[in-house]
């Protein structure tokens, strides 16, 4: 059975080798920040152990490995050189040979992904463990990305080992970015743990009239856009807003349908992500793959469609759910 720790262990390889080549060219800063970032990735299953047998040194361990990587990315010694005009130009080449085949392969993973997932809910149901059951859609999105890359040797009859520079080259132009989107999805419940939800439900009974379903529906509504643009991901806001002002007020107080509340209301909070530059992964990722002179030109052409989204989403909300 492909369980998920194996694809953790391949990323965790891939993240060592990064480091290893970023050391032999005396990158010494950047190399520390993927050596750390491998750790969890090899040495989870590990972590985990200790951890459920009340030792303190993985808390202990992770807490100093995030110290690090902090003050790393803060010394701003994380970024290569450009690529030289001969590179560069290889590179286009390459890509005016191979054309829209490049698609392909990127293609063909989201497609893989659903294909291995139905796949393994059939062999699931059979009894027929090949996926593991428990992580299902990770794991078929890692079998999936192996197969593509298969794919793309196939497409561009490149070594393997290229993949590995290239991967290199990419992972390096990105540099602590990488970081945010696993960063950000963990401060929702870090925020609703330490009580953030009940300041925000005082905060918002003390401003608005909470007697108004309208009201409440409005704060919830651009709660979950402002708290999308700080923390840059719809997840980490929706479970404050829904312990704030979603659930208290309005599904308790006003009798409002969780389901379509939760659906349009992660959608709303998508809106906010359109136009914050910590949605690294969605606005500033962009920028730097297809070297945008502009680092924030990808969220100033997202303004007219992230604000269009949000009154539509309000509307639909106000419509469906208090039916």
């Amino acid at each position: 059975m492909l369980r998920l720790e194996y694809l953790y262990w391949l990323v965790g390889a891939f993240l060592i080798a990064t480091a290893l080549l970023n050391l032999r060219e005396r990158n010494f800063s950047i190399a520390a920040f993927w050596l750390i970032l491998s750790g969890p990735f090899v040495f989870g299953d590990a972590i985990l152990a200790a951890t459920k047998q009340g030792q303190s040194w993985p808390a202990q361990a992770m807490g100093i490995g995030v110290i690090a990587l902090g003050l790393l990315a803060a010394r701003g010694h994380l970024r290569i050189k450009a690529d030289g005009p001969g590179e560069q130009e290889l590179r286009n080449e390459s890509a005016a040979r191979l054309g829209n085949r490049l698609f392909g392969p990127a293609l063909a993973i989201p497609a893989l992904t659903v294909a291995l997932f139905l796949a393994g809910k059939f062999m699931a149901s059979r009894d027929i463990d090949l996926l593991d059951p428990k992580n299902l859609t990770l794991t078929a999105l890692g079998l999936a990305s192996v197969l593509a890359l298969a794919a793309a040797f196939r497409v561009t009859h490149a070594k393997p080992i290229q993949s590995i520079h290239e991967g290199r080259r990419l992972l390096d132009s990105l540099g602590w970015a990488v970081l945010l989107p696993m960063i950000l999805a963990t401060l929702g419940g870090v925020f609703a743990a330490t009580g953030v939800g009940d300041t925000i439900a005082a905060l918002t009974s003390a401003v608005i009239p909470i007697d108004s379903r309208m009201a409440c529906l409005l704060a919830f509504a651009f709660g979950m856009v402002f708290f999308t643009i700080i923390m840059g991901n719809a997840f980490a806001a929706f479970p404050v807003m829904m312990a704030g002002i979603g659930l208290p007020l309005l599904i308790l107080k006003h009798d409002a349908d969780p389901a379509t509340l939760g659906a349009i209301g992660m959608l709303t909070g998508y809106c906010g992500t359109l136009l914050t530059p910590m949605a690294a992964n969605f606005n500033i990722v962009p920028a730097v793959l297809l070297e945008l002179p502009d680092q924030y030109g990808v969220i100033r052409s997202q303004i007219p469609t992230a604000l269009t989204l949000m009154a539509v989403n309000i509307l639909l909300m106000a419509v469906l759910v208090f039916r």
